[in-house]
C-alpha cells in the first residue's frame, strides 16, 4: 500500500509538452470522455435499432458538446471562481489560456454548469430540428454516464478535487496529508453505478425521458454521497455547518427538479 499511498509523488500530471504547451493527463481524459460518450451512444443506437439518422445525431453531438463546454466554464465562474466579477466584466478572458503572456491553460470547470449547458443546447437543437427532446437525451445519457468515469479519473490524475483527511488504508498522500481518493469514489458512484442502472432500464423504460431523468436523479444522489468524502473547494468551504457544500446544494436543486419532472411524466403516462 505504500506505493499507492504515495502515488502522487511517482506520477506527473503532465503527459508531455509541445514547446511551452503542456498536455495534461486531465486533458487526455477529457478527450477520451468525449470520444467514448459518442462511441457508446452510437453503439446503442445501432444495437437497439433506435430510429434516428446518423447526420442528425452527429449534428446534435456538436451542439451538446458546445453547450457542455460553455456551461461548465460559465458555471465555474459564477459559482466557484473568486474572480467572478473580473470575468463577467471581461468576458473575452473566460477562455484565454494565457496570463501575463504565459500559457497556463484553462482551468475551472463545473459539472452542474455543464449539465445546464447540455440541457439548454439540447433544447435549442431539438427546437430547431423539430425533434423530441426527451427521446434524444435518453440516448445521450447512456454515453455520458459511462464516459463520466474518464472525467473523474482525469481529476485524480490532475491531483485536484481531493478528498477529506482520513486514515483509511487506501488513503493517499496529498501534500503530506492522507486523504480519501474521492475522485475515484466519484468515478465509481457517478460513472459506473449510474451507467449500470441506465443500462438495465434502457429497454424497460415506460416513457421518453425516463432515462434522462433517472440519470439526473441517480447522478445527483451519487454526487451527494461522494461529496461527504470530498474536500470542499478552498475558496468556498462549507456553506452550512461541516456538511453542506456547493456541490451538494446544486445537486439537491437538480434532484428536486428531476424528481418533480419524473412524477409529472409518470402521471401523464397513466392518464
Amino acid at each position: 500500500m505504500e506505493f499507492w499511498q504515495n502515488i502522487y509523488s511517482h506520477f506527473n500530471p503532465v503527459a508531455f509538452s509541445i514547446g511551452e504547451i503542456q498536455v495534461h493527463w486531465y486533458g487526455i481524459m477529457y478527450a477520451m470522455a468525449l470520444l467514448s460518450a459518442i462511441f457508446i451512444a452510437k453503439w446503442f443506437i445501432k444495437y437497439d435499432n433506435i430510429n434516428i439518422k446518423d447526420d442528425i445525431f452527429d449534428s446534435y453531438i456538436w451542439w451538446a458538446e458546445i453547450g457542455v463546454i460553455l456551461g461548465a466554464r460559465f458555471g465555474y465562474i459564477l459559482f466557484y471562481d473568486p474572480n467572478s466579477f473580473y470575468y463577467l466584466t471581461n468576458p473575452w478572458q473566460i477562455f484565454n489560456p494565457y496570463v501575463n503572456g504565459t500559457y497556463v491553460g484553462i482551468s475551472g470547470m463545473s459539472y452542474h454548469g455543464a449539465f445546464i449547458g447540455f440541457i439548454v443546447a439540447s433544447l435549442l437543437f431539438c427546437k430547431r430540428k423539430n425533434i423530441n427532446f426527451w427521446f434524444i437525451t435518453d440516448i445521450a445519457v447512456l454515453g455520458v454516464s459511462a464516459a463520466y468515469i474518464f472525467g473523474r479519473v482525469g481529476n485524480f490524475f490532475n491531483q485536484e478535487l481531493v478528498g477529506r483527511v482520513t486514515d483509511v488504508p487506501w488513503a493517499i498522500y496529498v501534500n503530506g496529508v492522507l486523504r480519501h481518493p474521492s475522485q475515484l469514489y466519484e468515478a465509481f458512484l457517478e460513472g459506473v453505478v449510474v451507467f449500470l442502472i441506465l443500462l438495465y432500464f434502457r429497454n424497460r423504460k415506460k416513457f421518453d425521458g425516463q432515462l434522462a431523468l433517472m440519470y439526473g436523479i441517480f447522478y445527483t444522489i451519487a454526487r451527494i454521497i461522494a461529496e461527504t468524502y470530498r474536500q470542499p473547494d478552498a475558496q468556498i468551504g462549507f456553506l452550512v455547518g461541516n456538511w453542506l457544500t456547493m456541490g451538494m446544494l446544486q445537486s439537491f436543486a437538480i434532484l428536486f427538479v428531476c424528481i418533480s419532472l419524473y412524477v409529472y411524466k409518470t402521471k401523464e403516462m397513466l392518464k
